[in-house]
């Protein structure tokens, strides 16, 4: 099959050839139709970011298709049927396999770019809001990249839960975008700091869950932001990794959480069993149009390299999605 590679000395992307993937009994292969970009895909290909023990060692980690082979052990696909799934690897090729309990069916008002859109950053969001935050009616958020991927999921999750979600963006358009969306209130990062705009947005008492793409830089601000039993989520180190200080009294007095997280590497039991909640709660309201993927931009699979330098500078609101030929 055809598959996006990786030329070693430029770290450019080409498509050539890869092995033709197997599935077990209790596996759907399935013929991709697009696949979206994710920061994990620019780390990767720089060889920062190997893939699970066992995976794909190509490149991409969610895709949306059409079931090409059924397993003899799975029960409730049929060829043809059209499906979308998180993937620990494999996704910018022609074929990838999933075990089919963590497949999901496309929603009938949806494309596959759309399907494409919604697995990593949303499965990604609920992860971090429900299962490690506790997300309840009535929380406030912190999201900082709000009009990231995972950033406009997060906002409508949120949303759905009856919570209100304060985000950082750096350009008006990125905060319309997100309050569109269903933020309470927006921040502009760039014009001074965010943990007094914070307070002032939950009347001084500060959030119950934070969201953080930024890690060292944003540490400080992150604590003082947090209500009583606040828990800080540390999904990226985009600003760096390392803090100089910090106050562990701010911990034990307000009895607050720090919390790192990474999706990839959780085992295919934790992944279903996510991927499974995320679908009770989620599948119904795609399909009516309470939730929704953003998709910032499409990609013909040829024009990867663009894609790629696209995300790089940062100028996309949403997902980037690639359309396989």
């Amino acid at each position: 099959m055809k598959a996006v590679l990786v030329h070693e000395q430029t770290q450019t992307l080409y498509i050539g050839d890869a092995p033709e993937p197997k599935g077990g009994d209790n596996d759907l292969v399935v013929d991709i139709k697009a696949t979206a970009l994710n920061r994990a895909d620019l780390l990767q290909k720089r060889g920062l970011y190997p893939p699970p023990q066992g995976a794909s060692p190509i490149i991409g980690l969610e895709m949306a298709g059409t079931v090409r082979s059924v397993g003899k052990d799975v029960n409730g696909w049929k060829e043809g049927d059209r499906v979308f799934a998180l993937l620990p690897g494999g996704g910018y090729a022609e074929r990838a396999v999933v075990p089919a309990d963590m497949a999901m069916r496309i929603p009938d008002n949806l494309s596959f770019e759309q399907a494409a859109a919604i697995p990593e950053v949303f499965l990604t969001a609920y992860l971090n809001l429900f299962v490690l935050g506790g997300l309840k009616a009535g929380y406030n958020v912190l999201i900082h990249a709000g009009a990231s991927g995972v950033g406009t999921a997060a906002i409508q999750l949120v949303r759905e839960a009856g919570a209100r979600s304060v985000i950082t963006a750096g350009s008006e358009e990125k905060r319309r975008t997100c309050m569109d969306l269903g933020a309470s209130h927006a921040i502009d990062y760039k014009a001074g700091p965010f943990a007094p705009k914070v307070k002032e947005a939950t009347d001084g008492k500060g959030v119950n869950i934070i969201l953080d793409f930024i890690g060292a830089p944003y540490l400080e601000q992150n604590i003082s932001s947090l209500a009583v039993d606040g828990r800080l989520i540390v999904i990226g180190t985009m600003g760096g990794a390392k803090a100089d200080s910090i106050n562990l009294g701010q911990l034990l007095a307000r009895r607050l959480q720090v919390i790192g997280t990474a999706l990839r590497s959780r085992s295919v039991e934790d992944k279903i069993m996510l991927t499974q909640k995320f679908s009770e709660f989620a599948l119904h309201r795609f399909a009516d149009g309470r939730l929704k993927p953003i998709v910032d931009s499409v990609y013909e699979w040829e024009n990867v390299n663009e894609a790629h330098q696209y995300m790089e500078a940062n100028k996309n609101t949403g997902k980037i999605v690639l359309r396989m030929s």
